[in-house]
């Protein structure tokens, strides 16, 4: 069907794509509806890999299970809107609409996570880094679906920070996620047009936090300028670094 009608708007969750509605900033010819695809639901773990399927939804990220393998997915995932916004709001959903404040996508980025797109020629997959292409343009070809995400658990001690007007229902002026194994990582959300990843040895800790201020490319916006972005990034990094390492 997605071949056949390539002009349709996938939804699934519907919490991007109704307000484009609701505000008329979009009018598809159609909808395609993906709620009743099981092979979207759930996630799994296949040869030491987990896939998580594009209609796993947030309320199910942060279930003890899951968020045992990945916790900065699962703190993204309490800070994502409400209740219901939890309970309808996808995966596959975040990555498709590929804003610069996705909150799982810096989780996902840290554990080197990749997109599996699937059409009736096959399926395929992207790393992250390379599927969101800009400013809500991603790598989908016009006969394809976000069908998972796959990644290898790192295990390392990991963390997901947000910064906002307030605590939750509210797109962050600021994010990050960090991990702390032998190699430290983070990437960020709201301080660049696409997803960036951070590295650096152990050797570096002390200035790990100016080298994910440097990496981020911010913009002077309603919710924030681009300096307070950076000095922000600073010290969440600082601190998401003393609460990993103090795990």
């Amino acid at each position: 069907m997605r071949a056949e009608h390539p002009d349709a708007l996938p939804i699934q969750g519907g919490t991007d794509v109704m307000v484009d509605v609701n505000f008329d900033r979009a009018r598809p010819s159609a909808f395609l509806n993906l709620n009743e695809l099981q092979e979207l639901r759930g996630w799994r773990r296949e040869n030491g890999a987990v896939r998580l399927g594009a209609g796993l939804t947030y309320t199910e990220a942060m279930a003890p299970e899951l968020a045992a393998l990945l916790p900065a997915l699962a703190e993204a995932s309490r800070t994502v809107g409400s209740p219901q916004i939890r309970n309808r709001g996808t995966i596959g959903g975040n990555l498709g609409t590929a804003s610069p404040a996705g909150d799982a996508l810096p989780p996902l980025v840290i554990e080197g996570a990749e997109v599996e797109c699937a059409s009736a020629r096959g399926t395929r997959r992207v790393g992250l880094l390379d599927f969101v292409s800009g400013v809500k343009r991603n790598a989908l070809e016009a006969d394809e679906l976000i069908a998972a995400v796959w990644l290898a658990p790192s295990g390392a001690p990991q963390t997901f920070m947000k910064v906002g007007p307030r605590n939750a229902m509210v797109i962050a002026v600021v994010a990050l996620a960090v991990s702390a194994g032998d190699e430290l990582r983070a990437s960020f959300g709201s301080a660049s047009p696409r997803p960036v990843l951070v590295t650096a040895p152990r050797s570096e800790i002390a200035s790990f936090p100016e080298q994910v201020a440097e990496a981020a490319a911010p913009i002077d916006d309603v919710r924030g300028s681009a300096d307070y972005r950076r000095h922000t990034l600073r010290v969440m990094a600082r601190r998401a670094l003393e609460r990993t390492l103090a795990v």
